[in-house]
């Protein structure tokens, strides 16, 4: 076979690369890329940088290295976030070269390029979407920090529960080749998309158009050089838009939301109460009010919100199960986020407590939907 019937045969592939700040960076990591690429084929990928006026000049070296590698790319425009950046990135790509596959890869040095072969070959098998999977048997994530790992992990752990998703152990992994021709199927204006919840948007979309998936253990390396871009207003904005998911893949989560409003209610009402009238400390308050949350929310969701569903359980063994769940999201994770926010960051009783009451509906809902009311989801 000569080059040109090989070159023909191979799919044709863009791998976007959105950059912020990663002067460090991102010369050796376009370097590896296509040291990388000449082991495969010269003529099989491009690489797209999405770099929008990085203030360190990240822009300035990739048009350098345009001059060495003519299949390298620069796209810039207004800084609104990695998802947007994305966006752009594979709106470029469709238009400009066709391609077969679109890579998504960080540009931070925690991906190994060396890895891009075999996700191109799994491609081949049927596959219409690889995930380089931290949480698959075999991935590490060394030197993570604690709140880096639980973030992580309990966010994935939510993305699962709200979307259905029981294929994909890591649904906010960068590091991914899919299937160019599913890209535009993916209805991704429904979701915001300025920061990295893009990741599990995209996933979530993927699925819902047929993609077939498959994820390969990876290394997530430690980044040495620059500093992280997760900020907390990416972190509010993937709790939104976990909302937008559950609320796509199921018309009951509207219901949950309005029970959980009057939850709030109940909630903010009760603490009031016993904080402003009956003087219980700010520690102890809490808890009896989401006690009474707890209670008025279990009744409405099992006479309203789920009241279509099949009834597997007992009526006690659904409190208990409700109970339970309320305990993980609300003792632990909504109390702890209320004391943090109150006794370690400072903020107002009451607004901190409403914003542990949000953060917590949709990993309540997740744990009730696929557990206490069960109903199997498959994609």
């Amino acid at each position: 076979m000569n080059n040109t019937q090989k070159t023909e045969s191979l799919p044709r592939a863009c791998l976007v690369l959105p950059t912020y700040n990663e002067a460090e960076n991102i010369e050796p990591l376009i370097k590896e890329i296509f040291a990388v690429q000449l082991n495969i084929d010269t003529h099989c990928l491009h690489v797209i940088v999405v770099d929008d006026h990085s203030p360190d000049g990240t822009a300035d070296i990739v048009e350098q290295q345009m001059k060495t590698y003519p299949r390298l790319h620069l796209v810039s425009g207004i800084k609104t976030g990695l998802g947007d950046a994305y966006k752009r990135g594979f709106s470029f790509a469709l238009e400009t070269f066709n391609p077969d596959l679109l890579l998504q890869m960080d540009a931070d040095g925690q991906h190994d390029p060396k890895l891009i072969p075999q996700f191109i070959n799994l491609t081949n098998k049927d596959y219409d979407l690889v995930i380089g999977s931290r949480f698959a048997v075999g991935g590490i994530i060394p030197n993570l920090t604690i709140w880096r790992r639980f973030l992580a992990v309990f966010g994935n752990l939510l993305v699962r529960f709200v979307g259905g998703i029981t294929n994909i152990k890591d649904c906010t992994s960068g590091f991914r080749c899919i299937k160019a021709d599913l890209v535009p199927k993916c209805n991704l204006g429904v979701f915001s998309t300025r920061g990295y919840s893009f990741q599990s948007s995209l996933v979530f979309e993927l699925l819902r158009n047929g993609a077939r998936p498959i994820e390969i253990p990876i290394i997530f390396e430690t980044r040495t050089k620059g500093r992280s871009k997760l900020s907390y207003s990416d972190q509010v904005e993937f709790v939104f838009n976990l909302t937008k998911i559950a609320y796509r893949n199921s018309g009951e989560f509207i219901k949950y939301c309005c029970v959980g409003m009057i939850g709030v209610i109940v909630n903010t009402l009760a603490y009031i109460l016993f904080t402003r009238y009956f003087q219980f400390s700010i520690e102890i308050a809490p808890l009896i009010s989401m006690e009474s949350a707890i209670i008025s929310n279990f009744l409405l969701n099992n006479y309203w919100t789920f009241t279509n569903r099949p009834q597997k359980l007992s009526f006690f063994r659904k409190m208990l199960n409700f109970h339970l769940a309320a305990g993980f999201t609300g003792l632990i994770f909504y109390y702890l986020l209320f004391l943090f926010l109150t006794q370690v960051l400072g903020l107002n009783d009451m607004f901190s407590i409403i914003i542990s009451i949000f953060m917590g509906t949709v990993s309540n809902y997740s744990i009730n939907s696929y557990w206490t009311w069960s109903k199997k989801i498959n994609h």
